[in-house]
């Protein structure tokens, strides 16, 4: 009776002991939410290589569990509202998708703002506009661990869209509410709506058009839906926003050094690698309605210069918009346009 009670004194210490090295081995499970299938670029090329590498580099004491599509529920507006909360510990999304709420990030969104179309220059610049700007404003809710923007917009379309005349009786979605004011002041009915709905408001003739980047039409298919792609040469009509933010109080519940992981793998190197990444991604899309025979419309300089010119009146709404709010929009546009003139090399 000794022996066999010494043996299960034994076994249950062991058993503590197991269970304890378990707890020890992982002692933070983090649950990161978005929109996009998990196969889509962002999401297979940026997000999962960052959680990827935060495992590793933490041993295996931080798992990152992903849950693409909205799997935790919700709609893609109501994201950031969730890693807020605290339902979810980190959340992708765009700022955009909640009109007026982060208004110094629309400086990136305004028509053309993204000179010579370099998405890594504008996501260096947009982290760095955040650190002077919007960290204690904008993001205050938030602990934003990166900040980036897409490669230049297209327009994907039922019909060829050349000129800003070609817009008139086009119903078309827009990401985000400064892409839904110029959209709308150059003659197009604007829509607001997340991209996962694009396809199916394609499909069925909800709107004739859409602008995204090429990258996220491979998941989306959006080479079979329509015939159509305008390109703005060297120049992007406009981008969209994005920010990869964590819940606060989980990042403070987190011991110190696995807090650092999370910092060495955050900030302006990876924004600035995830706008390129996102930004190579283009070509595949692009292949794709090349393959298909797709009609793809790439302006001219003067073509150009004709958009242009009819998209500066959108600026110039934003500065008095939120100059109202008690924002200088003037000068942050001057300070982006700053930062990624520099961060060009130009």
């Amino acid at each position: 009776m000794t022996t066999s009670k010494t043996a299960l004194g034994l076994g249950a210490t062991a058993l503590a002991l197991c269970l304890a090295s378990a707890a020890t081995a992982q002692e933070v499970t983090l649950r990161l939410h978005q929109f996009l299938p998990a196969q889509a670029a962002v999401p297979a090329n940026i997000l999962d290589p960052w959680a990827d590498a935060i495992e590793e580099a933490s041993g295996g004491r931080i798992e990152i569990q992903r849950f693409p599509s909205m799997q935790l529920g919700g709609a893609p507006p109501q994201l950031i509202d969730q890693v807020i909360d605290g339902t979810v510990d980190i959340v992708w999304t765009l700022p955009g998708y909640t009109p007026g709420r982060f208004p110094r990030t629309e400086v990136f969104e305004l028509p053309f703002m993204m000179a010579g179309g370099n998405a890594e220059a504008a996501s260096r610049a947009y982290w760095q506009l955040a650190e002077e700007t919007m960290m204690d404003a904008d993001f205050a809710d938030v602990h934003v661990l990166g900040l980036w923007v897409h490669g230049p917009g297209v327009i994907h379309s039922s019909t060829p869209i050349t000129s800003v005349g070609d817009l008139a009786g086009v119903t078309l979605r827009a990401p985000t509410r400064t892409t839904n004011m110029m959209f709308s002041a150059l003659g197009a009915t604007a829509v607001g709506m997340p991209v996962p709905a694009v396809p199916e408001a394609l499909s069925q003739g909800v709107i004739d058009a859409t602008v995204i980047p090429w990258e996220v039409t491979t998941a989306l298919r959006i080479a079979e839906l329509v015939e159509n792609h305008t390109e703005f040469g060297d120049e992007s009509l406009y981008t969209a926003t994005f920010v990869l933010a964590m819940n606060p109080d989980s990042y403070a519940a987190m011991p110190e050094d696995l807090r650092a992981i999370i910092d060495a793998n955050s900030g302006l190197e990876f924004s600035a690698m995830a706008g390129r990444v996102q930004q190579d991604y283009d070509t595949p899309g692009r292949e794709m309605a090349e393959d298909r025979g797709n009609t793809i419309i790439t302006l001219t300089p003067e073509q150009v210069a004709e958009w242009r010119a009819a998209a500066e009146p959108t600026i110039e709404a934003w500065i008095a918009e939120v100059g109202a709010a008690g924002i200088d929009g003037a000068a942050l546009i001057e300070r982006a346009r700053a930062l990624i003139a520099e961060n060009s090399g130009n």
